[in-house]
């Protein structure tokens, strides 16, 4: 495993399944997978918003008071303009996930820039918020959007836990159980609150188990915190 990281990692890019094991190796390129405090645990949603998805999952935190992380997507922040405001409204953060949802290692370092670009203009202009985090599609980066996304003094967050939300075949108790099991302080838990580039409707199968998910850290004895 460590051999196969390092090779990774000096390929310029990161793996997603991988991402449990990335602290020691990714501190000094700036990823970061664990919350800056290193305390509590911070609730983060990729893909949206989500005309469905989105509003659901807000008021599940509301109920909850718990406050979350959206990583958001340019043209879906174009599909769906109000949404933003609202997450923003709520009380949540958000960052920059990228303006339509590839894989990095198949963008020049041109398409690269004009993604991110792009991105970054439609959620600031949607939200009134200066990005500060960023997460690429997929978790995987390549060297130019690391550089980039460094000279704008933006944090690369990735993640420690996961619910595999996106998968067809997954189900609340499946999702519960992936991204709370070991959960420790300092966690960055991924879900998603759309499904645009997932399994339709998956976004339901998230909303579902939010619930038990914070039950379900709360029990652990964990609050949750800003990233």
């Amino acid at each position: 495993m460590a051999g196969a990281l390092a090779g990774a990692l000096a390929a310029g890019y990161t793996l997603p399944a991988l991402a449990p094991h990335l602290p020691v190796l990714c501190g000094p390129l700036g990823i970061e997978d664990h919350t800056a405090s290193g305390e509590g645990y911070a609730l983060t949603f990729d893909d949206g918003p989500h005309h469905e998805g989105t509003p659901a999952v807000l008021d599940i935190l509301a109920a909850a008071g718990v406050s979350a992380t959206f990583f958001l997507v340019g043209e879906q922040v174009r599909r769906n303009p109000t949404l933003p405001g609202e997450i923003v409204a709520a009380g949540h953060e958000i960052g920059l996930h990228c303006d339509r949802h590839r894989n990095l290692l198949r963008l020049t370092p041109r398409q690269t820039q004009a993604d991110i670009d792009r991105a970054q203009a439609t959620i600031e202009d949607a939200t009134g918020r200066a990005i500060g985090l960023y997460r690429p599609p997929y978790g995987v980066l390549n060297p130019f959007a690391l550089r980039l996304t460094r000279r704008r003094g933006w944090r690369t967050l990735l993640w420690s836990d996961w619910g595999r939300d996106w998968e067809k075949r997954a189900t609340p108790e499946s999702i519960a159980r992936r991204v709370t099991d070991g959960v420790r302080a300092g966690a960055v838990l991924l879900l998603h609150d759309a499904d645009d580039y997932s399994a339709p409707d998956s976004w339901r199968r998230t909303a579902a188990a939010l619930p038990t998910v914070l039950e379900e850290l709360s029990r652990c004895g964990l609050e949750p915190v800003a990233p």
